[in-house]
C-alpha cells in the first residue's frame, strides 16, 4: 500500500525476484509526497507537495536512483529573513560575522560564541537549553525561536535537545546546506524516478484506489506504508503531526535569488517561501512559482508531514507498535508506517532493506511487523 518510495522499492525488489506485486495508492499519481510536475503556465518543475533535495552517504543507495533516471548536480542554498536582513544558513563564519557586525577568523568566531553561550548549562535539557548553550541568546533568539516556535506550535522549552544537535554550526563559509558526498535532484523529476521503479512486467499499479485493512486477506503479504494508526482505524487515538499550507504565487524571472528563504521573525506567519525554479538550475524559465508555507497542527483531513514524536505521541506508538507486532501478514514500512521523519536516502534504504529480509526469510518463518522499530 504506497506508491511512493517504500511500496516502489519494495515492489521492484520482489518482482526482480519473481513475485507479482500490486501497488496501491489513494493519490491519482505515484511518488507520494515527492511528487513532482511541470507546470503549463511558466514550464517550472514543481515539487507540488513541498521541495525534496536528495543527499546521501549511502553509495548504493545513489547508484540505485542514478541507474533509474539521471541524477543532476544541485547544491541547495537556504538564506533567512531576520528582523529585515538577510542572513546566510546554516550557521557559518558569514552568518556570524553579519549578525554581529565583525570580521572574525574561525578561531576568533568559535571563542566569540562560545563567550556568549550559557556555560551553566552543562545537560540541556530541552531545545532553549541546547540553543543557549550552544549559541547564546542573541542568536538563539534571533535564528531559531521564532522559526520553531510556528514550525512545530510550541514552546522550544517542550521539544527534545536533540533536534538543535543535528543542526550545524560551522566555522567556516561553508554554506552548502548538507554535507553528504552525493547530493542531487532527478533531471525528470522525482515521478519520473518513481515511474521508472515500477515499471516492470510483473508490478501492478493502481492509483486512486483506496486500500483497506480488510483487503489484506487478498494478499500473500502487505507492505503498507500508509499511517501506523490509521491501518487500525485509529482504535487508540491519532498520532500527533505537522501538516502545511501552501499559498502559491508567481513572478517573473528570479524573484528571490535561492531556492529557499526562511523567516525567522515570529509576526511572519510563514515560515519559508520556496522557488521552484532554482531546483532545476540547468533550466531557464521565464516565469516562476513560488509557495509561501505555513505550519500547522494536522487535522484528520490533512496530509501528514512530520511526525511529533513527544512523550504523549511516543506513548501512543507503543501502542500502535505493540498491536502492529501481533497482527499476522503485514510489516509497516516508511515515514507514515513507522512514524519516523525519514530522509528519502533512508526511506530507500529501509525499503531495501524491507523487501531482502522478505526474501531471505527462512521458508514458513513470519515477517516482521518492522524491521526498522518505530521505538
Amino acid at each position: 500500500m504506497g506508491a511512493g518510495f517504500s511500496g516502489a522499492v519494495i515492489a521492484r525488489e520482489l518482482a526482480e525476484a519473481g513475485h507479482r506485486p500490486t501497488v496501491i495508492d489513494g493519490r491519482d499519481h505515484v511518488a507520494g509526497n515527492c511528487h513532482t510536475a511541470r507546470d503549463p503556465g511558466t514550464g517550472v518543475m514543481v515539487h507540488v507537495y513541498g521541495p525534496h533535495i536528495f543527499h546521501t552517504d549511502d553509495a548504493e543507495v545513489w547508484d540505485y536512483v542514478n541507474a533509474h533516471t539521471p541524477f543532476r548536480p544541485y547544491r541547495h542554498s537556504v538564506r533567512t529573513t531576520v528582523r529585515n536582513r538577510v542572513y546566510s544558513l546554516p550557521l557559518n563564519l558569514l552568518t556570524i560575522n553579519q549578525f554581529f557586525g565583525q570580521t572574525l577568523r574561525p578561531d576568533e568566531a568559535r571563542a566569540y560564541v562560545e563567550a556568549r553561550a550559557d556555560t551553566s548549562i552543562s545537560e540541556p535539557a530541552n531545545f532553549e537549553e541546547q540553543a543557549l548553550r550552544f549559541v547564546g541568546p542573541e542568536m538563539y533568539e534571533a535564528f531559531f525561536k521564532g522559526y520553531t516556535e510556528k514550525q512545530w506550535g510550541v514552546d522550544p522549552r517542550e521539544l527534545p535537545a536533540s533536534i538543535l544537535k543535528r543542526l550545524p554550526l560551522r566555522f567556516s563559509y561553508d554554506d552548502n546546506y548538507f554535507a553528504h558526498r552525493f547530493q542531487g535532484i532527478p533531471g525528470a523529476g522525482y515521478t519520473a524516478l518513481i515511474e521508472s521503479i515500477l515499471d516492470h512486467p510483473a508490478i501492478d499499479v493502481h492509483v486512486s484506489t483506496l486500500f483497506q485493512p480488510e483487503m489484506t486477506d487478498r494478499y500473500g503479504h502487505v507492505f503498507w506504508s500508509g499511517p501506523l494508526d490509521g491501518f487500525f482505524g485509529y482504535a487508540h487515538g491519532r498520532l500527533g503531526y505537522r501538516t502545511l499550507d501552501f499559498e502559491r504565487f508567481e513572478g517573473t524571472g528570479d524573484w528571490q535569488g535561492c531556492a529557499v528563504m526562511n523567516y525567522g521573525d515570529r509576526d511572519v506567519p510563514w515560515t519559508r517561501i520556496t522557488e521552484h525554479r532554482h531546483f532545476a538550475p540547468w533550466e531557464s524559465p521565464e516565469g516562476s512559482v513560488l509557495y509561501r508555507e505555513f505550519s500547522r497542527a494536522c487535522g484528520p483531513d490533512d496530509i501528514p508531514y512530520y511526525p511529533i514524536r513527544l512523550v504523549e505521541e511516543k506513548a501512543l506508538l507503543a501502542e500502535y507498535a505493540d498491536r502492529a507486532a501481533r497482527t499476522e501478514g503485514v510489516t509497516f514500512v516508511g515515514r507514515l508506517g513507522t512514524y519516523r521523519y525519514l530522509d528519502m536516502d533512508v526511506t530507500i534504504r529501509d525499503a531495501l532493506d524491507t523487501a531482502r529480509a522478505f526474501l531471505d526469510r527462512a521458508p514458513g518463518a513470519a515477517m516482521p511487523a518492522f524491521v526498522t522499530p518505530p521505538l
